[in-house]
């Protein structure tokens, strides 16, 4: 198979997790997109529970549709091909090309790996026929040898697809000398000679005394520096990739004196689609606290948020566990108000049945009990960006669903969204409980602007969100610009051609 060789590409792979890729390649793709390059983003593979769904009804990752909006391109499930989404820490639901293709534990995907470069290959060559440059993202580390066998991720992928490689190392976390180094010398010969540089990332300070490590970098290695990045204070107004991010975010904002709306948020195990905080994260007059295990739900919390799970029933086990469910019959009492998204909207139900095992044992467990609906959970999995009317405040609402399961009962009668003319949702009789299945609600301006004015008292003030994240990538290309050397990258992408 003939894999692109007229299209420039770029890999970026980090010295380890969390390094910053991600941000990365969405700042180099607005970067060259203002060039006016035809910019794609890809992962060959991804492992997320924080998912985007296609036009086409795929889904791919969330740092890849980021990078998509960065490039501003359409999403495409070939962005992302392989996105693994964990269901318990020994196994993943795995989605091929948009769609779902089975569950495996961790130790049978590695014999699945190989079969699924292909796909991978095949994704990549699709998005390189129609832009001007690819860049590609890696996962974890090329330094985990361990999993080097069948790599579809990292070196494997570069390997197969002749890509040329930047190391990325974060230096916040200290000892980025040793990460660079490290990584680089535990490559085979012909891995190293695929590494064309490395990115240092986070430095905070005088970007001049690092000048002596990068000479000993370059001197053990032989590789040069593209750029030190200096810490991008706004990354977190972009949406933030995994969950550890949420847990280390700045998660509390409060704007122009005024009392803040407290929104409560419990930290579940396999939380997902996450990505449904940021824009109220992005309020001014908001305070989003996100309660971790152990913790108890605060009790002058307006609003207590119950998101979206990839293990439902094992979450609504978790959550029983940490006395949420006491915790949250308090608030319900001092007259707090209670949403449940996707997942959460099927915990505030009566019952949730798995009658083919899908998450686990098949079995049936007891909901909240706070909504007269009960969930089975069953495929086939829906993935649909929607449109339609809140109508518990009148807004046009749009958004995704991402689930599988069908929930029904007398509580459906009184509906909280309406969804291309068909209701979805449930909302309670006394008016302070509602769920449904779609995510992404609250980037819609107009929605979350008349969800809000509810806990406000009149104060009204919102943010547009799009604007926020649109002005962030922005200013995420001009930190990319002043402290990398973007030509000397792109250059390097363009070597490629064959």
């Amino acid at each position: 198979m003939a894999h692109a060789p007229h299209c420039p590409a770029l890999m970026l792979q980090g010295t380890g997790s969390d390094v910053g890729k991600s941000l990365l390649v969405a700042g180099l793709a607005r970067a060259y997109t203002r060039r006016g390059l035809r910019v794609a983003p890809f992962k060959p593979q991804n492992m997320s529970n924080n998912a985007a769904v296609t036009p086409d009804g795929g889904e791919i990752g969330r740092a890849q549709a980021l990078q998509a909006l960065a490039a501003r391109q359409p999403l495409s499930v070939h962005m992302n091909p392989i996105l693994l989404k964990p269901q318990s820490d020994y196994g993943s639901q795995i989605i091929v090309q948009g769609h779902v293709f089975g569950t495996a534990k961790a130790r049978d995907y590695y014999g699945l790996k190989s079969t699924l470069l292909p796909k991978a290959l095949e994704s990549f060559d699709i998005l390189a026929r129609d832009v001007d440059l690819v860049l590609v993202e890696g996962a974890g580390s090329p330094a985990e040898i361990n999993l080097r066998a069948g790599d579809i991720a990292n070196m494997g992928f570069a390997e197969a697809a002749d890509l040329p490689v930047i190391l990325v190392a974060d230096i916040d976390r200290g000892g980025v000398i040793a990460s660079v180094v490290g990584t680089y010398m535990v490559l085979e010969p012909s891995e190293q000679a695929r590494v064309g540089g490395h990115l240092i990332n986070k430095f905070r300070g005088d970007v001049s005394l690092f000048d002596d490590g990068l000479t000993a970098i370059q001197g053990r290695t032989g590789l040069p520096c593209f750029g030190v990045l200096t810490w991008f204070p706004d990354a977190h107004l972009l949406p933030a990739e995994v969950a550890v991010a949420m847990d280390r975010g700045a998660m509390a904002t409060q704007g122009n004196g005024a009392a803040p709306i407290k929104i409560a948020v419990p930290r579940l195990g396999r939380i997902a689609n996450f990505d449904d905080l940021d824009p109220l994260r992005a309020e001014p007059d908001v305070t989003l606290v996100v309660v971790s295990p152990g913790q108890a739900l605060p009790g002058d919390a307006d609003l207590v948020l119950i998101p979206g799970s990839k293990a439902t029933i094992a979450d609504l086990q978790d959550f029983r566990r940490n006395g949420w469910d006491i915790d949250l019959s308090a608030h319900l009492r001092r007259g707090g108000s209670v949403l449940g998204l996707c997942a959460g909207y099927q915990m505030l139900g009566q019952r949730i049945a798995d009658p083919e095992g899908i998450e686990g044992p098949p079995g049936t467990i007891e909901g909240l009990g706070h909504l007269d609906v009960e969930t089975v959970l069953k495929g086939p999995k829906r993935l649909v960006q929607v449109t339609g009317v809140d109508l518990t405040t009148g807004a046009a609402i749009r958004g995704y669903e991402m689930h599988m399961g069908k929930t029904e009962g007398p509580g459906c009668a009184v509906p909280m969204v309406e969804i291309d003319g068909k209701p979805d949702g449930a909302i309670a009789a006394s008016g302070q409980i509602a769920g449904c299945y779609l995510h992404g609600i609250f980037a819609d301006d107009t929605f979350r602007n008349a969800y809000l004015n509810r806990f406000r008292d009149g104060r009204v003030q919102s943010t547009a969100y799009d604007t926020v994240v649109e002005r962030t990538l922005d200013g995420l290309a001009d930190h990319m610009e002043t402290h990398c050397d973007l030509d000397a990258l792109l250059a390097l992408a363009q070597n490629r051609v064959v």
